[in-house]
């Protein structure tokens, strides 16, 4: 049997991963020094990993 997710449960798990994302890679913009494209890209993808494990990590206190 396949369950559908509901659309609306859907967006907001993706809205909340892209406010952890966008967070987090603001605050990687902050502590570096140099501005290059290698940055920028290890910036990016450090911040979908925290973001993912934020949003892992807010869902197994709240239960929700």
């Amino acid at each position: 049997m396949t369950r559908r997710a509901d659309p609306r449960t859907v967006l907001l798990a993706l809205g909340e991963l892209l406010a952890w994302w966008a967070g987090l890679a603001l605050l990687w913009l902050v502590f570096i020094t140099s501005l290059s494209t290698l940055e920028l890209a290890v910036g990016a993808g450090a911040a979908a990993v925290s973001a993912a494990a934020a949003r892992a990590g807010r869902k197994a206190v709240c239960r929700r």
